[in-house]
């Protein structure tokens, strides 16, 4: 009993000065390995500024194009995960690390393929504040959808929209597509079409028009409204009218005031509008109906 609790004492005590003797060996590769990694930690935020003027000196257009933070930010962390290798190769951990990043790798096409749309929302999130097309408090268009924006989320672009609902929409679905940023652009042309029947007076029709865009308030740049016929099918002129708008005007209520002008003069001209045919159906009969001013 004696021999056999002397061995387990000698396993013991065997084993403890392996572990002693590995970790004596490993010290000074450790120390180096924390100094190494503690000096880019702190220098990380003055390398990081020294590497955006560098970028903005070779390629002078980003620094118009890009976020001085956002670009901060970037370095340091490419800074950081340099350093994070470097202090790992000293210490000789990086077998270690490689092996541990391939099984990642593994797990990660999994998780990729199963979060594919979540992932790809989260870094679209990443694009759109690091290109700020847009900003909270923009007014945009995206889609069908067009509001303000009320939050610009990692998943989502929460949009308040004209009818006072919110909209969610994935950042996926922004990055993806082509969207309007309508308070870049405050300045909006407005563009109106008439269907007029050939042998009414065009001509007549085309001046009352002008005569009517001109009168409105709100309407900018007078010397650039544009009436033109557009087309001639069948009998009926396509007459078009496009006008800008002032900064700042409701561009619905400017569209609706300019309409309704310019239907009043052409029944004070005694123009008539091409008459839509509508197509009903009731209790399993068709009807046809025409619309006569």
């Amino acid at each position: 009993m004696e021999k056999t609790g002397l061995r387990y004492v000698d396993v013991v005590y065997k084993v403890l000065e392996n572990w002693y003797l590995t970790f004596a060996e490993l010290t000074p590769k450790l120390v180096v390995g924390i100094i190494v990694f503690s000096f880019f930690l702190f220098t990380s935020k003055y390398l990081s500024q020294i590497a955006v003027k560098l970028l903005h000196k070779f390629f002078p257009k980003s620094k118009k194009e890009s976020s001085l933070v956002t670009l901060i930010s970037v370095f340091r962390f490419l800074i950081m995960i340099m350093g994070t290798f470097i202090s790992l190769e000293i210490m000789g951990f990086s077998g270690f690390l490689w092996k541990f990043i391939g099984s990642l790798g593994v797990a990660g096409v999994i998780a990729g393929v199963a979060l594919k749309d979540l992932v790809s929302s989260i870094f679209s999130g990443m694009l759109i504040g690091i290109d700020k097309a847009y900003k909270v408090g923009d007014y945009i268009t995206i889609g069908n959808h067009s509001g303000t924006v009320q939050e610009i989320g990692f998943l989502t672009t929460k949009l308040l929209t004209d009818d006072g609902k919110k909209a969610y929409i994935p950042n996926q679905v922004v990055f993806n597509a082509p969207f309007y940023n309508i308070t870049a652009s405050p300045q909006r042309r407005i563009i109106l079409n008439f269907e007029i029947p050939a042998d009414e007076d065009i001509s007549k029709a085309q001046k009352g028009i002008l005569e009517i865009v001109k009168s409105l308030e709100n309407v900018d740049r007078l010397d650039s409204i544009e009436v033109i016929f557009t087309d001639l099918k069948q009998g009926v002129f396509n007459l078009q009218a496009k006008f800008w708008m002032k900064v700042g005007a409701n561009m619905v209520q400017l569209k609706s005031e300019a309409l309704l002008k310019i239907k009043q003069r052409f029944d004070a001209d005694g123009i008539q509008l091409v008459t839509p045919t509508s197509i009903s159906i009731t209790n399993g009969e068709i009807g046809i109906n025409e619309n006569h001013d």
